[in-house]
């Protein structure tokens, strides 16, 4: 039994009632997995209570960690099934940013059990009312995709967590980046990925302006985050005097899509912009050919068909991916030392393989500014730590470092990460690394 016990109001106990309640596991063996970085001193903090003091909880309450006790996070990311090649590189990150940030004010950092989002928002509000239920944990890194985070929010935000994503882009988690809050924003949400708005003008522009096109469709699968790039997408095109011929939408778990592709045919456009997962992309690239109109389109994936089961379809060969910006040249996580190219060979040396798709170095990045946070604002009185929920968040929306993937700043609604993308051209499905890397195109906002 973990020795931890949670300091928090009558309120927000009860909520913790009402979903259950429930133990974390540590997860053995962090301590074993290759470092991605030099060890490094601990993080100055802004100075801790006099060990005679007391200690007085904020309005969100605080995790109490006696004396032998770990530091308790979890990660949340789609880990098994169809989605799982999303999610794991996210999983990995996490293990290895622990191992390399080291303990915590002397106490080891625990991951326990990894939760799986499935990609899905009856996943994503099953894993937190795991979390939530466990008062324990300090913080979450996750979800893997929006829409399982659209579903988690509201128990870790009442429940007075944090949750920092590497990879969800939806902007109705955040903001629309003008001042105006995303109808999906909670308190204490955080990620280092993009914010899908500039996914979307990216993808516009290499239309309009690299390809020359100026018609255009979109499909996509009706989450918050394919729906949301999609109209991001559309919107922008048109902006840039293009024509949006239609925004088209399969459903998850289809495999017959001549339905839909042939309801986008009739406005002839030039390309198809395709924010859609696995395997449904893959099954649109593979049936588009067929399709009257659509024979000699134009196809550019987003981020999730930017990984090695679509790039090894023969179908995927001519197809334009975007994605994350992932030439983090000599680039280096200022708290850690670490690299990519460090990363990338620590990941190899535990895992055995590369990473299968493009978030993990900002979900290294979104850890280390997690475990960063915790050092800053933990108390120790007695020997006992504090780590105050209210002034955590506030300590995440401080931040200030510069991480693998650029400058991590936190905006009021959580936005931290670089805001770059590139997109790729795919020309041979039995060299995928050469295609990841393959840039013809780059946007920053």
């Amino acid at each position: 039994m973990i020795g931890v016990r949670r300091i928090c109001l009558v309120s927000l106990c009860l909520f913790l009632v009402t979903v259950g309640c429930g133990q974390g596991q540590s997860q053995p063996g962090s301590d074993d997995l290759p470092s991605a970085a030099p060890a490094v001193d601990p993080v100055e903090t802004d100075g801790g209570a006099p060990e005679d003091s007391e200690f007085v909880p904020g309005p969100l309450g605080a995790v109490e960690v006696t004396p032998g006790e770990q530091i308790q996070i979890r990660s949340l990311n789609t880990i098994t099934g169809t989605t799982a090649f999303a999610g794991i590189p996210n999983q990995r990150g996490v293990e290895l940013a622990i191992a390399d940030y080291g303990p915590i004010a002397g106490r080891s950092v625990s991951l326990g059990t990894p939760l799986d989002d499935f990609c899905s928002p009856d996943g994503g509000q099953a894993a937190a009312q795991t979390v939530v239920a466990d008062p324990t944990v300090v913080g979450v890194i996750g979800t893997t995709c929006s829409s399982s985070a659209a579903a988690a929010m509201p128990l870790i935000s009442a429940a007075g967590m944090v949750m920092i994503s590497p990879s969800n882009a939806s902007p109705w988690l955040t903001s629309d980046m003008a001042g105006n809050v995303g109808s999906a924003y909670l308190p204490g949400y955080y990620r280092t990925c993009y914010n899908g708005l500039v996914q979307g003008r990216a993808v516009a522009s290499f239309v309009r302006d690299y390809l020359g096109f100026d018609r255009a469709a979109t499909i996509h699968d009706g989450d918050a985050f394919t729906q949301g790039l999609a109209q991001s997408f559309a919107d922008a095109f048109e902006e840039l005097g293009g024509v949006s011929t239609a925004i088209a939408a399969v459903n998850k778990g289809d495999t017959d899509m001549i339905g839909v592709l042939t309801g986008v045919g009739p406005g002839s456009p030039q390309a198809v912009f395709l924010p859609v997962f696995m395997p449904e992309g893959g099954f649109i690239a593979q049936q588009i050919g067929g399709v009257s109109g659509l024979e000699r389109v134009t196809l550019v994936g987003a981020a999730p068909l930017l990984v090695d089961n679509f790039m090894e379809l023969p179908e995927s060969e001519g197809v334009f991916l975007s994605g994350p910006d992932l030439r983090f040249g000599s680039s280096r996580n200022s708290i850690t030392g670490a690299s990519a190219d460090d990363f990338l060979a620590a990941y190899e040396a535990a895992y055995g393989e590369v990473p299968s798709t493009g978030f993990w170095a900002h979900a290294y990045d979104a850890t280390i500014m997690l475990l960063r946070a915790i050092d800053r604002v933990a108390i120790d009185v007695e020997g006992t730590l504090y780590v105050d929920r209210q002034a955590l968040r506030e300590e995440l929306h401080r931040t200030s470092f510069d991480g693998i993937t650029g400058s991590i700043e936190c905006d009021e609604y959580g936005d931290c990460g670089a805001q770059r993308i590139a997109v790729v051209e795919h020309t041979d499905s039995r060299d995928v690394e050469a295609g990841k890397n393959n840039v013809v195109f780059e946007y920053a906002p």
